[in-house]
């Protein structure tokens, strides 16, 4: 059988599974009509399982803590319903889109055949309005943790996304009493398109934390000239804080109180989903040790820590064994503006301490490519390491970007030494990144920073999780040696609030994507040549960190974290064929243009091998 290119998938009006008319039932609360006149949006979210599932996306008004904004929802609540999914078991879901524009829903993580990938423009044409889309689903190949959300526009920020698992087969490897889903997110008034519109006219709009004369900022003088001079902020950890956002937990708010029952002595198990536009958070539970089991919903062996952070799309489940009467669940956002909430509670309305906000952190030079060159100080290494093999870990490669607010930073580099250095010297970019006004910055020495905690944990007085610990706990299957290297560079121009890969916006299908030969094994290696932290996602794909790990158990993921400056590395056995949607997860990022398509050939057009050296 002849494959289907892109093309002509999408010029067709009718694929399997594909569109039906708009005659089916559809329940009176999902009509768009009845949901814009005054209908308001139930908070958190139902479950739908079995080999037929139905799904309706509406509209209408959502209010959280006293707020109210325009919001898409699925089944009428926000989050939409838990998907739950069997291992190797097909599955028939129809998606009826209620609303007056295309919709779509994309399955994050989940292994399916490139045309139920839900990404309109690249995968299928969207579903328009008043109409059903089948995703028929072929036996399902994977459990664990995933989630699922609209790639059509903006809809993800308005609500657009639910919790998704899949129950293995066999009997589940982890064991636990209690088995619960905490699906982070946020909540704001604001209609989605105005954030954008505010983020176009003043990149800094949401960045209440900025520094001023009069701030407790832990900077001298000189320190804040040399900011100025290079027309940068150390303060610019996120784009849209919690002076805009309510951060959400299933739903709720942290004044709503989200609970979870345990009895003394149980063994609790949590699937956390980063299911937000823009927000990194800090997981802790204050008094408990976290045991991370997965990430991305594939088995990684236990780790214990106190804290890790969680990038927007990432999921990691873990164990932990609360004591006492009541323990807080606390998700910090990074920039440490606001944080949602959930009690673990042995009663209905117990309650514990709730820590108060952290001080805010600052960026320092390694934000800026800096990191490991010889400033004084700026390489502490990873904050653990467990697991790992430690004679592969370059620990030379660790330096970690931030500082508390409140402390001094004798690791940076003098400030008229850093006024001085040219922030965009192109001639560091390899050729084919394409040099323009998109790009404001280059990484000066890029170096590995998967053994960073994450902005703003590099102090704290406990142990945080970092790639680095992450080990997979089977061995895969298709670990072998790389037959050919890639660099991708991920560039922007923050004061313009441009984004892209390469230094190219994808702003339409394209006909120069990212091509892979069917079951080819490829090194790639990302390049943050900006200030922030970008959660890459590769659909339609697992890849292996290069982090340490022996290889035939590096951990698989389909998210990684960039840091600031730095670099990340992975290996891609490019073994699904089709056409797959690779870009930044931060939302307004990818609206903005870090978005790019993966090619890969078909069954039968494998990669010569060996095919070695580099090939962008």
């Amino acid at each position: 059988m002849q494959a289907m290119n892109r093309r002509s998938f999408l010029g067709s009006s009718v694929a399997t599974g594909g569109l039906l008319g708009a005659s089916a039932a559809v329940p009176a609360w999902a009509r768009g009509a009845s949901l814009q006149h005054g209908g308001i949006i139930r908070t958190g979210f139902d479950e739908v399982s079995g080999r037929d599932i139905r799904l309706t996306v509406g509209e209408g008004m959502r209010v959280v803590q006293g707020r109210r904004g325009h919001a898409v929802a699925v089944n009428g609540t926000i989050p939409g319903p838990l998907v739950r999914l069997r291992e190797g078991e097909p599955v028939r879901i129809h998606v009826t889109n209620a609303l007056q524009e295309d919709t779509s829903v994309h399955w994050h993580g989940l292994l399916v055949p490139f045309q139920f990938d839900g990404v309109p423009g690249v995968s299928f044409p969207g579903i328009r309005p008043g109409e059903t889309f089948v995703y028929d689903l072929p036996a399902i190949r994977q459990s664990g943790t995933y989630w699922w959300h609209s790639h059509s526009g903006l809809q993800e920020q308005s609500g657009h996304y639910g919790p998704l698992v899949v129950d293995p087969a066999e009997p589940d490897p982890i064991q636990a009493d209690r088995d619960y889903v905490l699906l982070l997110s946020e909540f704001t008034p604001l209609h989605s398109h105005t954030i954008m519109d505010k983020l176009k006219k003043g990149e800094a709009y949401f960045n209440m934390q900025q520094r001023s004369w009069t701030d407790d900022y832990d900077l001298t003088g000189e320190e804040r000239r040399m900011w100025a001079k290079m027309r940068m902020m150390p303060t610019d950890i996120t784009d849209v804080s919690g002076s805009t956002y309510t951060y959400l937990a299933n739903g709720m708010g942290p004044e709503e109180g989200l609970e979870y029952l345990f009895r003394p002595g149980e063994r609790v198990r949590f699937r956390v989903m980063n299911g937000s536009a823009m927000s990194f958070f800090n997981i802790r539970i204050p008094g408990a040790k976290l045991t991370i089991v997965a990430a991305d919903g594939i088995a990684v062996r236990p780790v214990e820590v106190d804290e890790f952070q969680i990038g927007t799309a990432e999921t990691y489940d873990f164990l932990v064994e609360p004591t006492g009467e009541a323990m807080a669940v606390v998700a910090e956002s990074m920039d440490r503006s606001g944080m949602a909430l959930a009690h673990l509670v042995s009663r209905p309305g117990a309650r514990a301490a709730v820590p108060a906000l952290r001080e805010p952190p600052l960026l320092t030079m390694a934000a800026m490519g800096m990191a490991g060159m010889d400033h004084g100080g700026m390489d502490h290494g990873s904050s653990a390491t467990a697991g790992t093999d430690q004679s592969m870990v370059d620990h030379s490669a660790m330096g970690h970007e931030t500082v508390p607010a409140q402390t001094s930073t004798p690791e940076m580099m003098s400030a008229a030494a850093m006024g001085d250095m040219n922030m965009r010297d192109t001639s560091l970019l390899p050729p084919d990144v394409h040099v323009g006004p998109g790009i404001d910055m280059v990484s000066m020495n890029p170096v590995d920073r998967m053994g960073d905690p994450g902005i703003g944990l590099d102090k704290v007085p406990h142990r945080v999780l970092t790639y680095n610990d992450l080990v997979a706990l089977e061995a895969n299957r298709y670990a072998r040696t790389p037959s050919r290297q890639m660099e991708i560079h991920l560039t922007g121009n923050m004061e313009r609030y441009m984004w892209s890969f390469d230094g190219k916006k994808f702003s339409a299908v394209t006909d120069d994507p990212i091509r892979f030969a069917y079951n080819e094994r490829v090194r790639v290696r990302l390049v943050n040549d900006t200030m922030m932290a970008h959660p890459i996602h590769l659909h339609g794909h697992f890849f292996e960190l290069v982090n340490g790990a022996p290889a035939e158990h590096q951990p698989l993921k389909n998210v990684v974290i960039v840091q600031p400056g730095g670099s990340a590395t992975f290996d891609l056995t490019a073994n699904e064929e089709g056409d797959w949607a690779f870009h930044c997860h931060l939302l307004y990022h990818m609206h903005s243009g870090m978005f790019q398509i993966v090619t890969v050939a078909p069954r039968g057009e494998e990669a010569e091998e060996p095919r070695v050296g580099s090939d962008r």
